[in-house]
């Protein structure tokens, strides 16, 4: 096993690379192959993961899986990145294990499939992709909610007393969700380590989030406050940062989903509509949301 300053087995599941996601998202890719390979693979592959600290070798995949989450939004993923990588005092990301004996040699073991950080909003204002993912998250607060909740997300976003930070965890579709409560664990003790010494990304009095979810297409589509049972989330453990949320609502990015992806939103052969849901958890409230986690997930 490659050695690393932090490595520890997180999980195993279906190979990712065989998951939806990972088809048609290449930076310059038609997928159009996609469609024929589509409903062929039949064999569950078991493949094993550890948490690896984020080093610069990371940053396609990295900035592969943000495009994941923002799509076509107007947010610079390679700048976040960049900032990602720069602070991996906080943070993981998630690397297959090791090769298979049987395997043909050619797998990549620096390939990222998935990640998690924490980006102090507050600490970082001014900086382009932290003030682009602001003004998305209260564009659509403004659009999704009454005035008075824009007013409440705004004075928050902008209180330098109440740092607020920007929770990120992204993976490929089929890595379970396992594999979140390790890596949820390791960053709360990351953050801790860093209020300590001083460190960016250290005391949040609230966590936000940008969860990808997905809902009935033929449910209404009112996004204020939607009933939990109407939304599918992709993340499953992120269900339970939305049960301590004080702030949430969803928006829909049909539109912005590549021909590829939006074709395939369905389950059970029932059509989806595939959203994004805010979140603002009070840093308080976290602890539950851990406990959850240990509750759920505990292999």
């Amino acid at each position: 096993m490659a050695s690393s300053a932090k490595k520890r087995a997180v999980g195993s599941g279906t190979n990712p690379e065989e998951s939806e996601d990972s088809s048609g998202e290449d930076e310059g890719g038609s997928g159009e192959d996609s469609g024929a390979s589509e409903g062929e693979i039949n064999e569950e592959v078991i493949v094993d993961f550890e948490a690896h600290a984020i080093s610069h070798n990371d940053f396609n995949g990295i900035k592969k899986l943000l495009q994941q989450l923002f799509l076509k939004a107007h947010v610079n993923t390679s700048e976040m990145t960049d900032v990602i990588i720069q602070q991996n005092h906080v943070g993981s990301v998630i690397r297959q294990a090791e090769v298979p004996e049987d395997s043909d040699g050619e797998e990549d073991l620096d390939e990222v499939f998935g990640f998690i950080s924490m980006l102090n909003l507050t600490e970082r204002k001014g900086v382009q992709c932290v003030e682009e993912v602001k003004e998305l998250i209260m564009d659509q607060c403004e659009k999704s909610c009454p005035h008075s909740v824009a007013e409440q997300l705004e004075q928050i976003l902008n209180d330098t007393s109440k740092p607020v930070g920007f929770l990120l965890s992204e993976r490929f579709i089929n890595v379970p969700p396992q594999i979140a409560l390790p890596l949820h664990t390791q960053l709360q003790e990351e953050m801790a380590e860093a209020q300590r010494t001083n460190k960016p990304s250290g005391k949040c009095h609230f966590c936000l989030m940008i969860s990808k979810t997905c809902r009935e297409a033929a449910k209404s589509v009112s996004a204020r406050g939607a009933p939990k049972d109407e939304l599918l989330f992709v993340n499953a453990e992120e269900e339970f940062f939305y049960e301590q949320a004080t702030v949430k609502f969803n928006y829909s990015v049909q539109e912005e989903a590549d021909s590829v992806l939006s074709g395939r939103w369905s389950f059970d052969d029932v059509p989806m509509k595939p959203l994004r849901t805010v979140m603002l958890i009070p840093a308080d409230r976290i602890p539950s949301v851990m406990e959850k986690l240990k509750e759920y997930l505990t292999v």
